[in-house]
């Protein structure tokens, strides 16, 4: 696709960076097929395609519209059409870049503005999530049953093993999981620690910087950024094997580092090796040569539905991996038409458009009840809390159910 870039964008990144991505789209439309919105809503703006028109219009010159940004804004960046394009068209980073080029030149309302910025300054940070979640906790009979749907109940996470081995892993704590669902973490460590791996957990790491960086404040995500790489660095120089995330939507983000800093002189080189580092624990897990150890959680678990994320099967590329190394464990899952389709958390998505969240939520709750589970698991912290929302069931992470055979006895 050929794009006559605007002079007034001849020096811009984001024009520059979007521009070689169209060049590599042909038109041919596969990408419809898959979409979850243009599924939903059958306009072809809301289909990648049609935004990727959007944004080489805004490229060669015209003006976008609060309808333009709708348009962008509605994409879930499921990265599901990357998974089934046949030219390659990174339509993930292309997204970024055309929400930032359209976000400066088309402002938004006041109430839109504070929404973003009150979960700016709230969702990033665990200290300040942690007691509002608390406070959420404490009144949550009180809720109207929507929202009390979205406050997860404290569950035990029990003893994080002392690091005692010689093979060493860094964890991403995160931000939202940290607060509403630390003990999966904590489930980690100790199924690691079977395997005679310690994992550890750094202080000053936090927010993988995800958040900031698709409400398109990109500067602030990088602070982030920079603040895991020096928090980590000391232990990767101690020969730390692997930086783990438990959230699949943080490790896409982690495994982006080496790219998002590729410019800068002080941490392209810190930050591409972050990014090698980094795997989903899945990655770890099916490496290793002996999980023999692991084996005695399938006896009691019963028909397991795994819902796998977008973030894990089209951002990370490791579609049905983690269902393969389930199956060889003995674990018995259940299959469910469009296990391959948005659930509709994306992030912070369900915040900003709730109705298409919430419509891809049932369909995906309904889908997967179908299939008559006994558990349902998924990998990623936002997937978690929304199908646990929709579905009124318990929806953990799929590491709870290999930690849990380990607190059996054989």
């Amino acid at each position: 696709m050929d794009t006559r870039l605007d002079s007034a964008l001849a020096n811009n990144p984001h024009a520059l960076a979007a521009e070689a991505v169209i060049s590599k789209c042909v038109h041919c439309g596969f990408c419809l097929a898959t979409c979850p919105t243009y599924n939903l809503l059958g306009d072809e703006l809301d289909s990648p395609r049609g935004r990727i028109y959007l944004v080489k219009q805004v490229l060669e010159g015209h003006e976008p519209t609060a309808s333009t940004q709708t348009h962008l804004d509605r994409c879930l960046t499921c990265r599901n059409c990357e998974t089934t394009c046949p030219s390659g068209v990174e339509y993930g980073k292309l997204i970024d870049h055309g929400r930032a080029l359209v976000e400066e030149r088309v402002p938004r309302t006041p109430v839109e503005r504070f929404k973003r910025k009150a979960i700016l300054t709230v969702l990033p940070y665990r200290a300040r999530l942690a007691p509002l979640l608390a406070l959420g906790r404490l009144v949550r009979p009180l809720l109207p049953k929507p929202i009390k749907a979205s406050v997860p109940v404290a569950l035990p996470t029990g003893q994080w093993p002392t690091a005692s081995h010689e093979r060493r892993m860094l964890v991403l704590d995160g931000c939202a999981q940290a607060a509403m669902t630390p003990q999966t973490n904590t489930a980690s460590a100790r199924v690691l620690n079977a395997l005679g791996i310690s994992l550890v957990s750094i202080e000053r790491s936090g927010c993988c910087g995800a958040v900031h960086h698709h409400l398109n404040e990109q500067d602030a995500a990088l602070v982030f950024v920079k603040q895991n790489i020096d928090a980590w660095w000391p232990e990767i120089e101690a020969g730390a094997e692997a930086i783990i995330t438990t959230a699949s939507g943080c490790g896409v983000m982690v495994k982006d580092y080496g790219h998002l800093l590729q410019h800068d002189e002080d941490y392209a080189q810190k930050a591409a090796k972050v990014s090698a580092l980094a795997k989903d624990i899945v990655e770890v897990l099916s490496a290793e040569d002996d999980v023999s150890a692991l084996a005695h959680a399938a006896k009691s678990a019963g028909r397991v539905a795994f819902h796998p994320p977008c973030t894990l099967q089209h951002g990370q590329k490791l579609p049905q991996v983690t269902e393969t190394f389930l199956t060889k464990l003995g674990f018995t899952l259940t299959s469910f038409d469009d296990a391959h389709t948005c659930c509709g958390s994306a992030g912070t998505y369900s915040l900003f458009q709730p109705t298409i969240s919430h419509q891809l939520r049932d369909n995906k709750v309904n889908n997967i009840m179908a299939s008559e589970p006994d558990v349902i698991v998924t990998a990623n912290i936002g997937c978690q809390l929304h199908l646990q929302a929709g579905s009124g069931r318990p929806v953990s992470h799929w590491i709870e159910l290999l930690d849990a055979g380990l607190q059996q006895p054989s």
